[in-house]
């Protein structure tokens, strides 16, 4: 076998190998350069509710507070309640907040939910795995360096690295060292 060969299926191979994590690096990396203006991590959900009469009325009390937990299906206690006005309650409970209109019995509950898929997706880029995640993304880290300088050299003649390549790959290292010099 000469070399080109054995290059291309390295290449294919690695990359074959490495297209999963990459697509989550890829994904979790745009996301976490704009968490200022997206939380791909949670999101927060507004769910309503229609209280009976009963239940409305007695929402005052602190059985009754417990009343409209279990009405809406949240089995935590009440962390605090306010009422800010007399026709109104808000409900605390870890992070939530269950405001109840006293008047009509409609309740909107506000609570913060994980974006499971976004967020093991962000953990893993940030490394928050653990230890075997640590030498997993080495390795990693090690196959996408080997998978560089393998796709160096798929190509022969003008289109490969002694042609065109050679200045695409020379941009490729340049700009991010320009940036670094600029802006760090």
């Amino acid at each position: 076998m000469n070399f080109r060969k054995i290059n291309r299926a390295i290449h294919r191979d690695l990359g074959y190998l490495c297209v999963g994590g990459m697509l989550i690096y890829a994904v979790s990396g745009v996301l976490l350069n704009h968490i200022h203006d997206f939380n791909s991590n949670y999101r927060i959900v507004q769910d309503r509710y229609q209280l009976d009469a009963a239940t409305a009325a007695n929402a005052l009390t602190p059985a009754g507070v417990r009343e409209v937990l279990d009405a809406i299906g949240e089995p935590r206690p009440a962390d605090a309640v306010f009422q800010p006005g007399p026709d109104s309650l808000q409900i605390f409970v870890e992070g939530s907040v269950v405001e109840v209109d006293l008047e009509n019995g409609t309740v909107v509950y506000e609570r913060v939910a994980e974006r499971m898929v976004l967020k093991v997706m962000n953990d893993l880029h940030l490394n928050r795995a653990g230890k075997l995640w640590t030498w997993l993304a080495d390795v990693y880290a090690a196959a996408l360096g080997l998978l560089a300088l393998t796709g160096l050299f798929v190509l022969a003649g003008k289109q490969g690295i002694t042609g065109r390549g050679v200045w695409l790959t020379g941009t490729g290292v340049l700009v991010p060292f320009l940036l670094a010099l600029l802006f760090l």
